[in-house]
């Protein structure tokens, strides 16, 4: 775990620690989740650099996830890996908008919404295992960062890609999706994949007792 100052020495101290070209994600209740990463602005060698990236999308596949923030390998960086191709059932990848999203890496990413529209829908998070809740989110975002290699992206993200996007760079912010979830969807995963993994999460706010406010 990484405190302070971030140096090229202290990042590859933690990658040294790798088993499997993967490293431990950080609980919540540490307080590099909850802190403001730093902007990177090249802390990091090429190489060191490359090899965080290497790290970081190994540790993403191993846990398995569709997204990870260098914060929750322990690194106050704001730096993010994202991926989804997980096969999903049509009706699931209609609902929720989930298409394919290319690995990427999320260099000082920010986002703002793009329209009124919004959707609600259960989130996890590899810093809190084994819980679910539904979080409302803009169903289109403005992401706006760099790449590995420093060029420039402005584009429009839509659907699944855009919660993944968002719930990264929040990350990035000391923000978890627990902050922004409807708390009376809270559900084991266990229970979620016992009861409410539905396409939408309509049937799970009518018995739990909460509005996903989604406006479509």
């Amino acid at each position: 775990m990484i405190d302070g100052d971030v140096s090229a020495d202290s990042v590859r101290e933690l990658l040294a620690e790798a088993h499997g070209g993967v490293v431990p994600i950080v609980a919540a209740g540490h307080p590099v989740l909850r802190a403001r990463a730093a902007p990177y602005a090249g802390q990091l060698d090429s190489e060191t650099f490359a090899e965080l990236i290497e790290v970081m999308r190994a540790t993403m596949h191993d846990a398995p996830g569709v997204g990870l923030a260098a914060p929750q390998i322990g690194i106050p960086l704001q730096i993010a890996v994202i991926e989804d191709c997980h096969d999903v059932g049509a009706d699931v990848a209609r609902a929720r908008e989930r298409t394919p999203l290319p690995f990427r890496v999320l260099v000082n990413p920010r986002y703002t919404p793009v329209g009124p529209r919004t959707a609600g829908f259960y989130e996890g998070c590899l810093s809190v295992p084994g819980y679910q809740a539904v979080v409302t989110r803009a169903a289109q975002v403005r992401l706006e960062c760099t790449d590995e290699t420093g060029r420039e992206i402005d584009e429009v993200v839509r659907g699944w890609p855009a919660r993944i996007v968002a719930h990264e760079t929040d990350h990035l912010h000391g923000t978890l999706y627990i902050d922004s979830a409807h708390m009376r969807s809270l559900t084991t995963s266990e229970m979620y994949g016992e009861l409410w993994s539905d396409p939408t999460p309509e049937r799970a706010a009518q018995a739990l007792g909460f509005a996903t406010d989604d406006r479509r």
